[in-house]
């Protein structure tokens, strides 16, 4: 059963498959995001918005470290979807045995790391004044348990790659809901404060593990490993590293873009300010939800019908993932457009995080409905497996245009210049997006089909 559902991402409708990965994919992100926003509701509500702001500032250390079990993860996805395609399951064991290699190792030395540096490091992701004590507290516990966060990310990227995304749904379900019952417990039941936010986020990774271990264990899965597949290959290590990297290098500029943000953010408005792009940062999670999981859905079913060289099914995948992607856009920009103030009033009640939140949150999502492109054109490479320009349109809109911009605005515009240098960045690497990803439809997929 499991065998016949990989293959059936090469033959069934594309709409339907497109909404059969994408609609549980997106269930699974909504779930994340909503944890991350009651979570934060309960953070600030129960113990002050300055613990907000401290979440904030540990959260681009900790999920960068948990990346990496992302990155390799999609990296090793790319690979397996285009194996089972191809017909070699073979490398689809090998390259899943290295994924957890490599995961582990990489996850263990970063964690160690990180809590040898931790005075450092705080201050420097903006951990400053009043945000340093609770932010250290939440850091050191939450680190315990990232490795455990980044191998549920690896397995989650491989579920969907054997086209089971209802799997990989509950797998991103268990920790949001493990963390809110947890939130609940050890903040509001046990008064534990920070430590009980930070314990409630660990125990909620550690839940998502075990389930994890379960399904590859199981027979649900077709990728039964041993004890050689561990063994790290060198080609396979390699386009993992190069695929993966994508998603690693991406994410170190989204931390260094936190870097910056909450350094700026508190030089020009103090912890109100860093504690306005918190809020704004978890509404960015949360509303892009559908787009997010249309982007997830469309990975495994470009990859595998690329191996397969169904090319004219790879260029029906783009479109009608596009084509969703945008209309949805379309309907969350009119939502954050309508009802800013409301969606703040959620999070908290400090009368000047209040009457900053929904000017600021109305710029950042201004270009929502097409930098939905940019997302799925920077994936398209990835999922076939073409590591150079998918890594130059990942890095395209934080690196090239985000970052010098919110350098260079604020000192001409001051906060304001941090808010719309969003808009601007996102329609700067949409318009890079789409030109790279027309030239290489036109070039490989057409012209390949045709011969």
């Amino acid at each position: 059963m499991a065998k016949a559902t990989s293959k059936e991402l090469g033959t069934d409708s594309i709409g339907k498959l497109l909404v059969r990965q994408a609609v549980p994919a997106s269930i699974g992100i909504l779930v994340m995001s909503l944890n991350i926003l009651v979570d934060t509701i309960f953070v600030g509500n129960w113990i002050g918005s300055v613990a907000i702001a401290a979440i904030n500032v540990v959260l681009p250390v900790s999920f960068f470290i948990a990346a990496l079990g992302m990155a390799i993860g999609i990296g090793g996805s790319s690979i397996i979807s285009r194996a089972l395609g191809a017909e070699e399951p073979k490398k689809a064991l090998k390259t899943f045995g290295n994924q957890i290699t490599l995961t582990f190792l990489l996850t263990s030395v970063f964690v160690i790391v990180g809590l040898v540096f931790v005075d450092t490091i705080i201050p420097s992701f903006g951990g400053k004044g009043a945000i340093f004590d609770p932010a250290k507290i939440y850091y050191k516990i939450v680190l315990y348990g990232v490795p455990f966060l980044a191998l549920c990310m690896l397995g989650n990227n491989v579920i969907r790659a054997e086209g089971r995304p209802k799997f990989a749904m509950i797998a991103m379900i268990i920790p949001s809901a493990g963390n809110l019952i947890f939130d609940y417990i050890f903040i509001n039941v046990l008064d534990y404060g920070m430590y009980g936010a930070a314990w409630a986020t660990t125990g909620s990774y550690m839940c998502c593990f075990i389930y994890i271990v379960w399904y590859f264990l199981s027979k649900n899965s077709e990728l039964k490993i041993n004890w050689s597949h561990f063994g790290l290959n060198k080609s396979i290590v390699f386009e993992i590293a190069s695929l993966g990297g994508v998603t690693l290098a991406r994410q170190a500029v989204v931390s260094i873009t936190y870097l910056f943000l909450n350094n700026i953010l508190f030089e020009l408005g103090g912890e109100s300010s860093v504690t306005v792009y918190a809020i704004i940062g978890r509404m960015l999670m949360f509303a892009l939800f559908p787009v997010l999981g249309i982007t997830q859905g469309f990975l495994p079913i470009a990859g595998f019908n690329y191996g397969a060289k169904q090319y004219q099914r790879v260029r029906e995948s783009i479109n009608t993932a596009i084509k969703y992607a945008v209309i949805l856009g379309f309907a969350i920009f009119i939502l954050i457009m309508l009802f800013p103030e409301a969606i703040t009033n959620v999070f908290t009640h400090d009368k000047e995080v209040l009457a900053e939140t929904p000017g600021a949150m109305r710029w950042v999502f201004a270009a929502t409905p097409i930098v939905v492109i940019q997302l799925i054109g920077s994936a398209y490479f990835q999922a076939i497996g073409k590591a150079k320009p998918a890594l130059l349109l990942t890095l395209t809109r934080q690196g090239l245009f985000f970052i010098p911009l919110i350098l260079i605005l604020p000192k001409f515009y001051g906060e304001i210049g941090v808010w719309i240098s969003f808009p601007i960045a996102d329609v700067l690497s949409t318009i890079v997006t789409g030109y790279f990803l027309n030239k290489e439809v036109r070039k490989e997929l057409v012209i390949t089909e045709n011969n």
